[in-house]
């Protein structure tokens, strides 16, 4: 992997764990108690597919691909 790819998939999983994070915090009282779970069970996911991306970002930028070569 690049360290260009790398690097964009570092960005991406920070961005994603910004983001979500954000909509999470800003979601409004007043709604039924399965929007919250929706959104709760969405922003888990995100969270967790943001940080595999940075991980494997991260392995890639360092060259600990872990692959044969």
């Amino acid at each position: 992997m690049s360290r260009k790819i790398a690097g964009f998939l570092i960005a991406l999983g920070a961005f994603m764990i910004f983001e979500w994070i954000n909509l999470g915090l800003n979601l409004a009282d007043g709604h039924p108690t399965s929007f919250y779970v929706v959104h709760g069970i969405l922003i888990a996911v995100n969270l967790v597919l943001a940080l595999v991306l940075a991980w494997i970002g991260v392995r890639g930028f360092t060259g600990r691909s872990g692959g044969a070569r």
